[in-house]
């Protein structure tokens, strides 16, 4: 039983991690190349798509924004820009068009470059299309530009609070309310299994009464 708990506890915080991980903002230096719209058909990995812009009609494909940008480090990395609406993840976006804009303005090139931070959620996998969704861009001062996650931390730190809390009060019910509960019910199971044994024995007894004795011969 405690390694069924264990292994219980373990599967449910990778599950967080691997949520938090996708949900939370994070933050890129890279600089923007381009901005571009792409016809996108929609199949199995539609669930890592956002919703189409506010106030449009959701089809099976449509035109999705997307800023292509080179990191650093020289890699290319390409993120979607869709709206996030009022749906999940609760972003709140309702202004890719704008961000389509604000990344536009801000494209460089490779002599004079431009270093953007651009805040996204998501991943990027070439095998399944996913791409990271764009949330905000702002210009930096270089590519060596650092940023604290406080938020993401705060996020966190509040998340694993209302938990514990949670199930601390689940603990307490369960020994005020549920607890005692059971207790009764199961001392009343048990007076009512005493109870049918006794019965069983006297019955017994009465069948065993009318039996016939072995005569005794002189």
């Amino acid at each position: 039983m405690r390694y069924i708990k264990l292994g219980f506890l373990v599967l449910l915080v990778l599950f967080g991690a691997v949520f938090f991980h996708y949900t939370l903002p994070q933050r890129d230096i890279v600089r923007i190349v381009e901005v571009e719209n792409r016809r996108i058909d929609f199949g199995e990995n539609s669930l890592f798509w956002a919703s189409a812009d506010t106030g449009t009609e959701t089809v099976a494909n449509r035109d999705v924004r997307f800023v292509n940008t080179i990191r650093a480090n020289g890699k290319p990395m390409v993120y979607r820009n869709e709206d996030t609406g009022w749906g999940w993840p609760p972003y709140f976006k309702l202004d890719s068009s704008n961000l389509q804009t604000e990344a536009s303005d801000l494209a460089s090139t490779k002599d004079e470059p431009q270093w953007v931070a651009l805040k996204h959620y998501g991943w990027r996998s070439e095998f399944f299309s996913i791409f990271p969704n764009a949330v905000s861009v702002k210009p930096v001062d270089g590519p060596d530009v650092k940023f604290f996650p406080w938020m993401n931390i705060i996020i966190i730190v509040l998340t694993v609070f209302g938990i514990l809390s949670l199930y601390r009060f689940w603990v307490m019910f369960r020994k005020r309310k549920i607890d005692p509960v059971m207790e009764d019910a199961e001392a009343a199971w048990n007076a009512a299994d005493d109870q049918v044994d006794a019965t069983r024995g006297r019955i017994s007894g009465w069948f065993s009464s009318w039996r016939s004795k072995p005569r005794k011969y002189k």
